[in-house]
């Protein structure tokens, strides 16, 4: 019973108390007039560094090159899904109403994509903690530092399309809670490294899309100073390779090194052995 609430506790660390970081945000009318100016470049940079350098590796170590597969099969989706079922952007000359309705028809791929990553978080919380409790929560506290200006994005691009506070905090708090979902499920079902793999694949296609078709174009079409518009992205670049390379978020690696320890206690269990 102990191990299911610490289990229980290091998932909320790595997903609800992440949500605090855009809660400030978000109810700080000063930050949230910040967040909202430069949503889009910030989430742009921070999306398609989440991809490139985060995901499609770590899903690739997971699964092997078949994830490359995955991710373009996954980017093609949502291009259908935005540009064909549901003809969601329309090109006409009213660019400003235009440019709000691409904002919005953004969204639900940004809640579905970071819906699954959370729910991969979740995964690696739980697979970590089996190994032992403490490595489960030194990858529940990398989840919540990786994870916390990765929320700042999600909030400041619907704060941008006009959704009201209280929806965007139940909304983020539904997709944090399945880093809850993900650790219970690999606790209890062990859940296979190719799954993990092509769920990584599949939310990397996502955030890539996303971050490079709809979010950069409008850093370039803006009419504000191109500075104003290149700082927060590169400023949410630099901030998501400093998280990457600073925090452990690879769980293969985090396997090995725990392989490695209890090798390391084998052999000497066995060199006590031989000598007695």
């Amino acid at each position: 019973m102990d191990n299911i609430l610490y289990l229980f506790l290091y998932a909320l660390l790595g997903s609800i108390i992440s949500l605090s970081g855009g809660v400030l945000f978000l109810y700080s009318k000063r930050l949230s007039g910040i967040l909202e100016k430069n949503a889009i470049p910030f989430a742009a940079g921070v999306l398609v560094t989440v991809s490139l350098l985060g995901l499609i590796p770590a899903s690739v170590e997971s699964m092997g090159s078949d994830a490359y597969l995955y991710v373009l099969v996954s980017f093609f989706t949502v291009f259908l899904f935005e540009n064909v079922f549901f003809n969601l952007h329309h090109h006409t000359d009213e660019k400003k109403h235009n440019h709000l309705k691409h904002i919005k028809s953004s969204v639900p791929m940004v809640i579905v994509g970071d819906t699954i990553h959370n729910f991969i978080d979740g995964l690696a919380i739980g697979a970590s903690f089996l190994i032992s409790p403490g490595l489960g929560l030194i990858t529940a506290l990398s989840t919540l530092l990786h994870e916390v200006p990765h929320e700042i994005g999600d909030f400041g691009i619907m704060l941008k399309a006009k959704w009201a506070k209280k929806d965007i905090l139940l909304v983020n708090i539904i997709s944090a809670s399945f880093t809850i979902v993900g650790a219970f499920v690999i606790y209890y079902y062990q859940a296979s490294e190719s799954i993990v793999g092509a769920l990584l694949a599949i939310s990397a296609g996502i955030f890539l899309y996303l971050g490079t078709i709809d979010f950069l174009p409008h850093v370039i079409e803006s009419k504000k100073p191109k500075m104003t518009s290149l700082i927060p992205l590169f400023f949410g670049i630099l901030l998501m390779i400093i998280t990457l390379e600073a925090i452990p978020h690879s769980h293969s690696h985090e396997d090995e090194e725990a392989n490695d320890t209890n090798d390391v206690e084998v052999f000497e269990d066995h060199d006590y052995e031989s000598d007695h």
